[in-house]
């Protein structure tokens, strides 16, 4: 296992690779897996929505920062990053005055999946050691449908 100070000091990429090996060491169990393609997204979603209700621009000020840490990582995550956010927000848009309701709703919902995920799992979840893997989430569900189409980073 990695220490976060040897994963940061690891070339960019490979840095990736890593940080995606060591997510996946508490995200084997079948059901936590699943768990988590579905609430990862929905949790990216009421975050966005979370921010919008404060103003817009918290939110894209979120969806910047998060791609300037993408950009860090790999390109192909930044772009891939990048479209799933404009289509986030886009979302976020349409919902309106019920934003704030909605993504509350989601939000809890989609934590409470996440943690009765790791209790299936039985390890905790990975930002508990170390807050960047909030935002390899993302990028883990993302990489396990690019295996599947056969597009590699």
């Amino acid at each position: 296992m990695n220490t976060a100070a040897e994963t940061a000091a690891a070339p960019a990429s490979r840095r990736v690779d890593q940080l995606l090996a060591h997510y996946e060491e508490s995200h084997r169990h079948p059901t936590n897996e699943k768990i988590h393609f579905v609430a990862i997204p929905l949790i990216m979603f009421s975050l966005l929505g979370l921010l919008f209700a404060i103003h817009p621009w918290v939110a894209y000020g979120f969806v910047l920062a998060s791609l300037v840490y993408y950009a860090r990582l790999n390109a192909v995550f930044l772009v891939t990053m990048a479209i799933l956010s404009a289509i986030g927000l886009g979302l976020v848009h349409a919902l309106g005055e019920h934003v704030l309701t909605v993504s509350v709703a989601i939000f809890v919902g989609a934590w409470i999946a996440q943690f009765v995920g790791h209790k299936i799992e039985g390890k905790k979840p990975s930002f508990f050691e170390d807050l960047q893997y909030l935002f390899v989430g993302p990028i883990f569900v993302v990489s396990k449908l690019f295996l599947k189409l056969g597009i590699r980073w």
